[in-house]
């Protein structure tokens, strides 16, 4: 029952911090200045045609008016025209969330295992100049900017060696027949390579710091003597038996990084000329196109949110230490 109730109550606040996020979401973009014809008025828009169009986009109601619509629009996922493109706002950002997601999830995926693996072997060689080495990499590369390690890694394999191109996400005038010819075609793939590689570099630092970490604290336990006592080779030992014990922190913080590696795409979008949901969200603001961008906000934030709820939950099931009064 404790387990039940801490579930039950965490999903209420799950229903509650929704409210208050799309509340948020609502009010920065009708209280910030200017409006979707900010875009036309350098072009000589007039003002009685200015007041047409906000009147044909529902923005001259009142503000208690357009937030019940926007809360029934959103819980109904009738998410609008994108005032920009004229196009339905689910048309617009179903391909930029899968190039997103095709460029975050490989890059957190390597990420955490390249981490896992340097952080393991770094805590085994405690005190030696090989863990010296690695934390002064790993603290290096944890606190460059994101978008400082983009350009950095442009200069080199683009502007230096020539091996990739600068940006975008394939060639122009590259043509596409299907889902998966979009994504599996090889100038795909050469496109994908340095932001993928920018996205590896700066996420791996928190798994490989954490797992160092808990190495240290696993090492001194009195079964990694016993294997050692017992002939067992290192390695054995360090991948198998330590290592799998140490991977606990590592496993609960999975869920949180997600969220921010979602998020966080922003930067390398914008560096790599990337049309995901990140550089969509500049664009968006930038011309003051409320539905699409109060759409990328609502999926990024709703990642953030999801992903903690399953942290919280698996953190319950995945350590033993953790126990509920069954009051």
């Amino acid at each position: 029952m404790g387990l039940q109730r801490y579930v039950g109550r965490r999903l209420v606040q799950l229903v509650i911090t929704y409210w208050v996020f799309l509340t948020l979401l609502f009010g920065i973009f009708r209280l910030a200045p200017g409006d979707p014809t900010s875009m036309y008025q350098m072009d000589g828009l007039s003002p009685e045609a200015r007041q047409q169009i906000l009147e044909r986009l529902g923005l001259n109601d009142p503000l208690h008016v357009q937030y019940m619509r926007f809360m029934v629009d959103f819980i109904t996922g009738n998410w609008g025209d994108s005032f920009r493109y004229g196009e339905p706002v689910m048309d617009i950002i179903v391909i930029k969330f899968w190039n997103t997601v095709l460029l975050m999830g490989p890059a957190f995926f390597l990420a955490f295992a390249i981490g896992i693996i340097f952080g393991a072997f770094m805590g085994w060689v405690r005190g030696t100049k090989k863990e010296k080495g690695g934390l002064i990499l790993t603290l290096f590369a944890r606190s460059s900017p994101e978008f400082w390690i983009g350009i950095i890694v442009l200069m080199v394999f683009t502007f230096q060696l020539g091996w990739f191109p600068s940006g975008g996400i394939r060639a122009p005038g590259a043509e596409i027949n299907s889902f998966w010819g979009r994504y599996l075609a090889w100038d795909f793939l050469h496109h994908l390579a340095l932001p993928l590689l920018t996205g590896v570099i700066f996420y791996m630092a928190t798994p490989t710091l954490l797992m160092r970490s808990s190495m240290i604290s696993v090492l001194n336990s009195d079964f990694v003597e016993m294997k050692k006592a017992e002939g067992i080779p290192e390695y054995i030992i360090l991948y198998k038996h330590a290592a799998r014990n140490s991977i606990l922190p590592v496993t609960t913080v999975v869920a949180i990084v997600i969220g921010l590696t979602i998020g966080g795409s922003l930067v390398i979008e914008t560096v790599f000329n990337w049309p995901g949901m990140g550089r969509e969200m500049v664009q968006s603001v930038t011309y003051n196109d409320y539905n699409v961008s109060q759409a990328i906000f609502f999926l990024m934030g709703s990642v953030v949110i999801f992903m903690n709820l399953v942290a919280d939950i698996a953190y319950v099931y995945l350590d033993p230490r953790v126990r509920f009064d069954e009051q």
